[in-house]
């Protein structure tokens, strides 16, 4: 029931019944006239796949590697695309660059290798009866097998120059018997091996090992027969205001859609109810968290803060100033800190993380910043070290490095309190480390840490003081400050951190000059060191970043050292070369990083262990090879080494892109300068899940939202949480009916971890 309309005057004396979807009363005349519609069986969705026709132990095994095992799953499985078979073109009406979709017959197959490694070409040549055509798939040599002579399939992708490039495709099986001469051996012998559904808009689901893409779509036609017991999580009110149509006819669209129209608008309501239940699970995660965590109410801002502020020999951004107001006001609650500190390179990121420690230790507590590798620990202490110059604050690096006198004299004097400020890696949640007055912790790269790490690091936080306090008193949890070298997209700011506060930095320091990049081939190798020496000789000092050839640092390493000795030898000859990368043990790489920064080095060979908290405002040339390896904000990170000092700097990238991808990144990163647009376009280019790297647990998997495209979605699905949150005080209420439900069975299984899908 979702009538609006008031109950009549003869209805004013008893108390009526109410719509469950908005909560406005129900007249008799309403309710008389309602239809009557089954009860949802959501039991019945829990049925295994077995229970249909055909589904074997076998197919079941495969289904459920890629998260299918019951009819419930069957139905949420919905396609990545459909395939227009009312529309297909024939080979001979192709046009350049125009999607298009094809029925054709495989006449032979092939596999070609590529300079890129471990990159393969499958190439086939085609015919529709029009003539014969070459399609090409990238990187799927294990096709070849299966595109056997006489194979039939329906491909979708565009015409260029090479060929046919494929991006989807779907085997509809083998040819049978010699063809009449002039005959179309596609159009001509219909669809009778294809499956079922193969007419129309043909939904074309995700597969996996094992599975073919007619028996998984026979499988959901079949399980849609159940679509009207999916729950309706939606409250009804949200689904009049946005025009949405129910949880089941939503389903029915997506997979088996009549019109173009009909699959926009049952992928617009099921994105937007894939966000809105993961923005409901991140409220109701932020309230666990909150109703279970007290921290320590920290006092306002002394003059031992402001003493420091006086002493740095700069004057911070407005947008510090911002930051610094902010934290202040977190760690004057009880309520503990939980900031996300992101900002544009350079931008001053420590000073913010450094001010939150130093406004700890004016109280008389202890503060901890923590990174994800010892190189990154290492980097953070050296800044500390330099921003604390003369303050004679104490101040120690804790690692898997650190000599065992060391360790146990640091443990001593933070299970005494005696030392206030401590900077390591994952060392300092270790089981022996005591802090006596832990109030403030700096959790660089956060997304590197798993959630039982963090987790150790707020019971680091002292018991509470008072009267009725005892050894079994509840610990007060560490106000916390996340930081992210990487500028995040609101977009995936809401979806990865949408449970944290958020401050941001634009605005860089003054006198931080632009660069300038260039991306070049191999063919300007040679020109490129002589603009380098012309550099050096000028009194300047450069970087050259090697190749991400793998994730091993030891392989990374080993380039290091091969490239700096040819250098040394070579093109360089003439200057020194100084060796950097992060399989060093940590007292040959702050030699290594002295003697560039003193000017020692004119040149330092390293791998990425550059990227982060290097600063060196001679450095005005960095060349990095095979950019085209590297990520939007890789790349940036990496360019943001220099451009510190008053002299104009040069990015110069070698890469010889073979992929689109690739080549959209390389003009990006040299035609935009600003951090966030490159996040942006990062995010276009890559998807969400990938956006700070490798795919962390943290961030979202959705089924059919995509982001930046559903943005606004996203924005939409945010205001709504909080508007019912204010409307109904908590996502409980039953006012909102199975709508807390709803977002347990989706998200809840992780309600501990990072809320992912």
């Amino acid at each position: 029931m979702e009538s609006t309309v008031h109950g009549t005057a003869s209805d004013a004396a008893v108390e009526l019944p109410r719509s469950i979807g908005d909560g406005l009363p129900l007249s008799r005349a309403q309710l008389s006239v309602a239809p009557l519609r089954t009860v949802p069986r959501p039991d019945r969705l829990s049925a295994p796949i077995t229970a249909l026709a055909g589904v074997g132990s076998k197919l079941a095994a495969s289904a459920a590697k890629i998260g299918i095992t019951t009819i419930a799953d069957l139905i949420e499985h919905v396609p990545h695309s459909h395939l227009d078979r009312a529309t297909v073109t024939r080979a001979s009406e192709l046009k350049l660059g125009e999607p298009a979709t094809l029925l054709v017959e495989v006449r032979s197959v092939s596999v070609r290798p590529t300079r890129r490694r471990h990159l393969r070409i499958v190439e086939a040549i085609v015919s529709d009866g029009t003539g014969p055509l070459k399609a090409t798939w990238f990187n799927q040599a294990w096709l070849a097998e299966k595109l056997r002579p006489g194979t039939r399939l329906l491909i979708s992708g565009r015409l260029d120059a090479r060929g046919f490039r494929v991006d989807a495709h779907e085997l509809l099986g083998a040819s049978g018997g010699a063809e009449p001469a002039g005959a179309d051996p596609i159009r001509d012998r219909g669809d009778a091996s294809a499956g079922m559904h193969t007419t129309g808009l043909v939904p074309v689901h995700p597969l996996g090992d094992g599975l073919r893409a007619s028996s998984v779509r026979e499988w959901a036609f079949t399980a849609l027969a159940q679509a009207p017991n999916v729950i309706e999580a939606l409250p009804a009110r949200l689904r009049r205001t946005h025009n949405f149509a129910g949880a089941a006819d939503a389903r029915l669209a997506a997979h088996f859609p009549a019109t173009i129209p009909e699959l926009a608008e049952s992928r617009r309501r099921l994105a937007y109810e894939e966000l809105f239940l993961h923005q409901a699970a991140l409220a109701v995660r932020r309230r666990d968290r909150d109703s279970e965590r007290r921290g320590r109410e920290l006092p306002a801002r002394t003059e031992f803060v402001e003493r420091w502020l006086a002493s740095l020999p700069f004057e911070p951004t407005g947008d510090q100033r911002v930051a610094f107001a902010e934290i202040d006001a977190d760690l004057q609650s009880s309520r503990p800190m939980q900031r996300l500190l992101m900002g544009e390179v350079g931008s001053g990121k420590t000073v913010v993380a450094l001010y939150a420690m130093l406004r700890a230790l004016e109280s008389g507590s202890q503060a901890a910043l923590m990174a994800p590798t010892e190189t990154l620990a290492e980097q953070h202490f050296a800044t500390l070290e330099q921003l604390l110059a003369g303050s004679a604050i104490p101040a120690a690096l804790l690692t898997g490095s650190t000599t065992a006198a060391r360790r146990r004299d640091t443990l001593a004097h933070l299970a005494t309190g005696e030392l206030g400020l401590i900077v390591g890696t994952h060392a300092l949640i270790e089981p022996a480390i005591q802090f006596a007055r832990l109030a403030v912790a700096v959790v660089d790269e956060q997304h590197r840490f798993g959630v039982e790490q963090r987790r150790r690091l707020d019971e680091q936080g002292p018991r509470e003081t008072g009267a009725a306090a005892s050894n079994d008193s509840p610990r007060l949890a560490p106000h916390t400050l996340h930081m992210t070298a990487t500028p995040i997209p609101r977009t995936l700011s809401l979806t990865a951190y949408g449970d944290l506060d958020t401050t941001t930095l634009r605005e860089l320091p003054a006198g931080r000059r632009p660069i300038k990049t260039w991306v070049v081939g191999e063919e300007k190798r040679e020109g490129a060191y002589g603009f380098i020496r012309d550099r050096l000789r000028e009194g300047r000092q450069a970087y050259v970043v090697c190749a991400l050839v793998s994730e091993s640092e030891t392989t990374q390493a080993k380039a290091a050292e091969t490239e700096a000795t040819r250098l040394a030898t070579t093109e360089l000859a003439d200057f020194e070369v100084q060796l950097m990368h992060g399989q060093m043990p940590a007292a040959q790489k702050g030699a290594a990083m002295a003697r560039f920064a003193a000017g020692e080095a004119d040149v330092l060979v390293a791998t990425t262990v550059i990227e982060v908290g290097i600063d060196v405002a001679n450095a005005s040339v960095m060349l990095i090879e095979d950019a085209d390896r590297y990520g939007l904000s890789q790349l940036h990170q990496l360019r943001g080494r220099i451009g510190r000092g008053e002299h104009e700097s040069h990015c110069i990238l070698f890469a010889d892109p073979e992929s689109e991808r690739a080549r959209l990144r390389l003009e990006a990163i040299q035609r935009e300068r600003d951090g966030f647009e490159l996040a942006e376009v990062d995010l276009m280019l890559r998807g969400e899940g990938e956006v700070l790297g490798t795919r962390q647990s943290g961030l979202p998997r959705f089924r059919v939202a995509r982001l930046p495209e559903d943005g606004a979605l996203l924005a939409a699905a945010r205001d709504d949480v909080m508007t019912l949150l204010k409307q109904h005080g908590s996502l409980d209420s039953p006012g909102l009916g199975p709508l807390i439900d709803a977002v347990r069975a989706r998200f809840g299984d992780e309600r501990a971890e990072p809320i992912a899908a």
